[in-house]
């Protein structure tokens, strides 16, 4: 599968790839803030933004795409970002090819299962949204506010609309795929490897998804890891602490 993706700056190879609901816009600011010694890939993962629509998604089909992804641009060693469930793909990649990931920065996710009733609210009420009764983006966000209290967060969420040729509002992402696989996004990543370089944890501070319990199980996939907590940040960091995270990705890259 062909990904959709942005490039910019110049150096080292850096790779972007977003969580659920994510598309490689989400991350051009922060690209942009350390492009100067890196030429920064920002992918639209399948399913997502204006990447191909597919059935089968799970994590070993996402880093086969990143894998074809790095062959198509003729790269050897990579550097990678991965937020959320990218950081799941980021983190699968590294196992499966450690000898083609130079370094490694997880944003706000662990490697164990989640069961987070949010992504899957989200994703019934999208499917069961007539968006052909909507005029505006402002009527789509006030419907929305039975769901999602956070202003921000929605409008996270209301950069996947797009319009059809007849101007009416459709979603960008596949949102009946992603709803379908939701078990398999939330699995766990393990596949008997380690990773022995030292990999970048990033958390949020008011964050639920990487906790004190969960060093354990990051270890033994990635036994040197530094994990850094960003004070008063939920899981949206980049969105919500943009100017820390690029503090800690500038020292660590």
């Amino acid at each position: 599968m062909q990904l959709a993706y942005k490039k910019i700056g110049h150096g080292k190879p850096l790779i972007i790839l977003h969580g659920l609901f994510g598309l490689s816009d989400n991350w051009l600011t922060i690209a942009k803030k350390i492009a100067r010694r890196h030429t920064v890939y920002l992918l639209d993962q399948r399913n997502h933004g204006k990447s191909p629509h597919a059935e089968e998604f799970n994590y070993d089909v996402l880093s086969d795409d990143l894998e074809c992804f790095i062959r198509d641009q003729d790269l050897d060693e990579v550097r990678l970002i991965g937020h959320s469930m990218g950081g799941k793909i980021a983190m699968c990649h590294a196992l499966k090819f450690p000898d083609r990931v130079e370094k490694l920065v997880i944003v706000d996710i662990a490697p164990r299962s989640y069961d987070h009733p949010f992504f899957h609210n989200v994703l019934k009420f999208m499917i069961d949204l007539d968006l052909k009764i909507f005029k505006t983006r402002q009527e789509i966000d006030a419907a929305f506010k039975t769901v999602i209290r956070s202003a921000a967060i929605r409008q996270f969420i209301l950069k996947n609309l797009d319009r059809d040729d007849d101007q009416q509002f459709r979603w960008k992402i596949n949102v009946q795929s992603l709803y379908q696989n939701l078990p398999l996004i939330f699995k766990a990543i393990s596949n008997g490897r380690q990773y022995d370089q030292p990999v970048l944890f990033v958390r949020g501070g008011a964050s639920d998804y990487i906790l004190d319990s969960d060093e354990p199980q990051i270890k033994k996939l990635f036994p040197r890891p530094k994990i850094v907590t960003i004070p008063g940040a939920s899981h949206w960091l980049h969105v919500q602490a943009e100017e820390a995270l690029c503090d800690h990705l500038r020292a660590y890259l």
